[in-house]
């Protein structure tokens, strides 16, 4: 018996094939740029507005080892420099995985609620899931930024938009030193 022209065992394997087809295709992260230069992500795209960005990991041993160990797992998974990771760390939580800011930033990369959720973090206490989810946010931000590592760390602070908006460093002396410390803290640890 036949249905739209296929043999029932076909329609079977078929429908298999483009179940695994399509949960592949969602192991990475996509993006797309709106008309107003918005920026948008996504793991499960929604449209064909959307191209592939960079491949999401599945690594079962991410919440092993040392924070140094998290680090340079990260860093290869982003393409940072691990020297970069810790400058960030150092200046945001001085490697104390249960800081938190008066802004309501979590862990050792300090993510805040919505930058977590967005990075799939469930627990920004954890070193691991903190670690990662704070590379990824900041390979976003150089991507974003071409590159240029003062915007990209203004961005980390003060947001992608605040970046925008002044065409460069916000005037906000909080982001400014922060870009200098990390800086500093950069070829410290280089």
């Amino acid at each position: 018996m036949k249905w739209m022209g296929f043999y029932p065992a076909s329609v079977i394997i078929l429908a298999t094939v483009f179940c695994f087809v399509s949960v592949e295709g969602w192991s990475g992260i996509y993006k797309y740029v709106d008309a107003n230069g918005v920026v948008h992500f996504t793991n499960t795209p929604t449209g064909n507005q959307f191209r592939f960005y960079m491949k999401e990991t599945s690594d079962t041993n991410a919440a092993s080892g040392s924070v140094s160990d998290l680090i340079a797992r990260s860093a290869r998974t982003f393409e940072l420099e691990e020297a970069l990771i810790k400058a960030v760390i150092k200046v945001e939580s001085n490697y104390d995985t249960r800081a938190v800011s008066s802004k309501g930033a979590q862990g050792l990369m300090q993510l805040i609620p919505s930058t977590a959720q967005a990075m799939q973090v469930s627990d920004p206490f954890n070193a691991a899931e903190n670690i990662r989810g704070g590379s990824r946010y900041l390979r976003l931000m150089l991507d974003q930024f071409d590159g240029d590592l003062e915007l990209a760390l203004a961005a980390y602070n003060a947001g992608p938009g605040n970046v925008r908006r002044y065409g460069g460093i916000p005037p906000f002396p909080e982001t400014q030193n922060y870009v200098r410390k990390v800086k500093e803290y950069l070829q410290a640890y280089r």
